[in-house]
């Protein structure tokens, strides 16, 4: 089909460019900016558009009904984070994590309490920062700042917790069983 072989050209094209581009980043940062943090970016990108839409539609219309401003906020940040997480949560597993394929016993419900649990510090981070923020900068400024400071430690906390890698099981006796050059010679 050709349409499907120009695509995977597309990708294979792009994933070059980026590993030819992370290539020339300080040694430290290269593990952090590879393949999948770029996808988790790339998604954390359409998610901050939703969270940045509903925060302020949320304020500036749906929630219009409550006068105080700080209290307003507040139920706009939970709507807009809720919003923004559960997309998040759907495409890091369609596309970010994608190989890392979990048993059929875990539904999608168990492994979404699972990105919840993970991302929950980094929910809070952005929630804090954003409300400390909104003191100095307009609100929506200050959500930005705190979902990119928050996006590392969300990052982190998904790849090790939520879809870590399954540790291979080895069989049993693999362990006990020397290879044959080791035994002693008479």
């Amino acid at each position: 089909m050709p349409g499907r072989n120009s695509g995977a050209g597309l990708m294979g094209t792009l994933r070059s460019l980026a590993e030819a581009l992370i290539s020339r980043l300080p040694p430290r940062l290269q593990p952090m900016a590879r393949w999948r943090f770029i996808k988790f970016g790339a998604v954390g990108a359409s998610g901050t558009v939703i969270n940045i839409a509903v925060l302020y539609v949320a304020q500036e219309y749906l929630l219009s009904f409550i006068a105080d401003f700080h209290s307003r906020l507040n139920y706009s940040i939970a709507l807009a984070i809720t919003c923004a997480t559960i997309s998040n949560f759907y495409w890091n597993r369609r596309l970010t994590w994608r190989d890392r394929r979990h048993e059929i016993h875990h539904s999608a419900l168990f492994l979404f309490f699972k990105y919840v649990m993970a991302a929950g510090l980094s929910i809070v981070v952005q929630s804090l920062l954003t409300k400390w923020l909104a003191i100095y900068l307009h609100y929506i400024l200050a959500n930005l700042v705190a979902i990119v400071v928050a996006s590392v430690c969300n990052f982190v906390a998904n790849d090790r917790m939520t879809f870590r890698r399954r540790a291979k099981i080895q069989p049993p006796n693999a362990a006990a069983t020397p290879p044959a050059d080791v035994h002693d010679k008479p």
